[in-house]
């Protein structure tokens, strides 16, 4: 029998294929035979006490227009699939925070989940880094106005974010003396929200790292996302230009802080941001790069990964 593994994500007719790495991931499992389910959005749930999903089996083709197929969509358990993966983006709401309570329950049932729900809980993608705070720049993460002005006039030049953004999205550099203060910190710590400050790291004209690691041992190399024009904001997303590189002997340091302890949390799959000599976010709800930095280099970073999953059926 055919293994099958199911797959939730955004919907799939959004995705660029070219640089999609949920769609790399699906593909790799197609060419070892895997039966893919693609879970229907908003379909989790839970019947019984058992873990339920409505699925569509999908034919993938490698195609920019014409890339996937579909069957009719039918609901059971998710404990028929030998491994779900979760690659739903942020934010992490209510919504994400339920799905990921019913994907521990198909986990206690026999299933494995990339990553581990209790992961995608506990490890806000901002504040994961400071778990390990000898690789990050000089950071504060507050809601009080008062220490957060005090971090900025220590540091002269700050980059201000809201801990639950992505993509670049409400990202902003703010220097000692800029008539907008007032109204950026307003704005992020509206409702109470805590806001973090970084220290600014000129380095990011020479781009922000994403190094991906896979069951805790990185890829030897890294998407540099460099801004472009008067941007400072390295995100694809934001416009920034993707330069395959790499790992420096710091980028192998940072990677060997955070991958044993990743690994026995069970994140098979997770991007470290880095910008010069420090990580500035642990990504593990939907780690992408994987089409950029294969094409440029021949990799096959995808592989990896089912390498990793299938050595832990293996022990299941």
């Amino acid at each position: 029998m055919h293994k099958a593994i199911a797959v939730v994500m955004d919907p799939i007719e959004g995705i660029h294929t070219e640089k999609d790495t949920s769609f790399a991931l699906m593909l790799e499992a197609q060419r070892r035979g895997y039966r893919v389910l693609y879970v229907q959005p908003g379909s989790l749930a839970l019947r019984d006490g058992q873990a339920i999903a409505t699925m569509a089996e999908v034919q993938l083709k490698d195609d920019k227009y014409q890339y996937f197929t579909k069957s009719d969509w039918q609901t059971f358990p998710l404990s028929t699939v030998h491994a779900v993966l979760m690659r739903k983006d942020p934010p992490v709401n209510d919504q994400f925070i339920h799905d990921t309570q019913i994907l521990s329950i198909a986990e206690n049932q026999g299933v494995l989940v990339v990553n581990r729900p209790q992961g995608l809980r506990d490890l806000n993608e901002k504040l994961a880094a400071l778990l390990f705070p000898q690789c990050c720049p000089p950071t504060l993460v507050s809601r009080n106005l008062g220490e957060l002005k005090a971090f900025i006039r220590e540091h002269g030049d700050v980059v201000a974010k809201p801990l639950d953004g992505m993509g670049g999205k409400s990202i902003f550099r703010i220097r000692q003396g800029d008539s907008n203060l007032n109204v950026i910190l307003e704005t992020l710590t509206a409702g109470g929200s805590l806001t973090m400050l970084q220290r600014y790291l000129p380095e990011i004209r020479d781009g922000d790292k994403r190094i991906l690691l896979v069951d805790g041992e990185p890829v030897p190399y890294a998407l540099a996302r460099i801004p472009q024009g008067d941007e400072f904001r390295g995100n694809l997303a934001a416009g920034g230009r993707g330069e395959g590189r790499p790992l420096s002997e710091r980028d192998f340091w940072i990677a060997g802080q955070l991958g044993p302890w990743l690994r026995e949390h069970g994140m098979l799959f997770v991007g470290l941001d880095v910008i010069g000599d420090y990580l500035t976010e642990v990504n593990v709800t939907s780690p992408t790069c994987v089409r950029e930095l294969d094409k440029q280099f021949g990799l096959n970073i995808a592989g990896l990964l089912f390498d990793a999953i299938e050595a832990r059926l293996e022990k299941a």
